[in-house]
């Protein structure tokens, strides 16, 4: 049992006492406290054996006392972990002491300057707390000086006979003790801030580097105005009415039947490798990929302000995945066909939940697009009257009109699309 206890004190001791949901600058802030309390007591303990030496008993039982009282107040900290109570006491006794001791020998000479190391109370006020904090314990040390010269003022003042090669030597060995200490800490506190900062910095990359991918993720699940909108405001209602976007369903046919004798990993990958084409010519004709439905493709145009003519890109996109699948073995190696459906018209499309949630359409030109897909057969492409009204002559090359029979619409004209003519203008290289 006490041997846990022991570990457990050493432990701490070597953390500082830093806690696990200390911020940087309080890991910091305690680290440094910790390490002058060892550099101050390690000088002092010098200190004390070499006045020692020279056999001022005063002079030597001083700075003993000052190392108890920095070793018990470290100690007590360690135990108790109240650093705001440790850092104002330390900080006290780096101030205080050094007048108490120059008070006991007498007067400024023969003391040789060991009011120097009450700089270290401001000093370490100044790394610890701050540089608006540290201005107060600056001018107690300023305070203390003054009064400190006026030697007729301090009642207790007493006269060693300290001769003045030694005086000089120690004044020295505390300029140098003093000097190397703020140095040292300084030094220190400066390094740690740069890798604090270093890994601030890698922290503020990184943070950057996944704003970035998240906002990625979410352009590619909604249209960039919608994005904009919901992260602005997270609570609002997304939903908007547009007059005229044009909707195409792009079904793989008979795609169950050819999946049913495929493992279930090679399936995920003929229709990822065609879906991620097919993203691409969305992308490349400014169009907005809606979403993937079993083996369903769902593509809109019209809403949003990047595409002048949305009907026609959406011909076009139409034709390209056609060829695609035709043309392309590496993306279709199975020999896959889609049969594709557009229709035009009014729509309302919004956001749906909050949590994963999906940016959809509603209306009739969506029930349209859908049931003109599965009048489609393998390899053709329908249109509605409206959609065809607005490529009109000159862009494209449409088969007769055809009438169908519409699943909860009844009967309807629809147009095939064929392909497009070779005098069109070509916008997509």
């Amino acid at each position: 049992m006490d041997t846990t206890i022991s570990d457990g004190f050493l432990t701490r001791l070597k953390q500082a006492g830093i806690q696990p949901d200390d911020d940087e600058r309080e890991r910091l802030n305690k680290t440094l406290l910790v390490f002058a309390t060892g550099l101050i007591s390690v000088t002092s303990a010098l200190w004390l054996i070499i006045y020692g030496a020279f056999g001022a008993s005063l002079s030597s039982t001083l700075p003993f006392i000052y190392q108890l009282l920095l070793t018990f107040n470290l100690v007590n900290y360690i135990r108790t972990g109240n650093f705001a109570r440790f850092r104002t006491s330390q900080l006290a006794l780096f101030l205080l002491a050094p007048f108490v001791m120059q008070w006991a020998i007498g007067d400024f000479i023969n003391s040789s300057g060991v009011i120097l190391w009450g700089l270290l109370g401001p000093f370490g006020a100044m790394v610890c707390l701050g540089t608006r904090e540290s201005v107060g314990w600056f001018l107690a040390w300023v305070g203390l000086t003054l009064l400190s010269g006026l030697g007729n003022l301090i009642p207790f003042s007493s006269s060693l006979d300290i001769p003045m090669r030694t005086s000089i030597g120690f004044f020295a060995l505390n300029f140098i003790a003093v000097a190397s200490i703020i140095f040292i800490l300084l030094r220190y506190s400066i390094l740690e801030k740069e890798k604090v900062s270093a890994r601030l910095a890698e922290a503020h990359v990184e943070l950057i580097r996944e704003q970035n991918r998240s906002e990625r993720l979410l352009l590619n699940i909604l249209p960039a105005p919608v994005a904009a909108r919901l992260k602005e405001d997270s609570e609002e209602v997304i939903a908007d009415g547009f007059e005229y976007v044009c909707v195409m369903f792009a079904d793989i046919v008979a795609y169950t039947q050819v999946a049913a004798h495929l493992p279930p990993h090679e399936v995920f990958s003929i229709l990822n490798r065609v879906f991620s084409a097919f993203d691409d010519l969305a992308e490349k004709h400014g169009l907005e990929k809606i979403k993937t439905i079993g083996d369903a493709y769902m593509v809109a145009g019209g809403l949003n302000l990047d595409t002048e003519r949305p009907v026609h890109e959406m011909a076009e996109l139409a034709l390209a995945m056609r060829a695609l699948l035709r043309d392309n073995p590496e993306v279709n190696p199975a020999g896959l066909e889609l049969h594709i459906g557009i229709a035009t018209g009014p729509v309302i499309a919004g956001v749906l939940g909050r949590n994963k949630f999906v940016y959809d359409l509603w209306g009739d030109s969506v029930n349209i697009a859908s049931r003109v897909t599965e009048e489609a057969e393998a390899g053709q492409i329908l249109c509605d009257q409206e959609t065809r009204r607005i490529l009109g002559e000159g862009d494209f090359r449409f088969a007769a009109p055809i009438e169908r029979t519409l699943r909860g619409r009844g009967p309807i004209l629809l147009h095939e699309l064929l392909d497009k003519l070779p005098d069109a203008p070509s916008r997509h290289p």
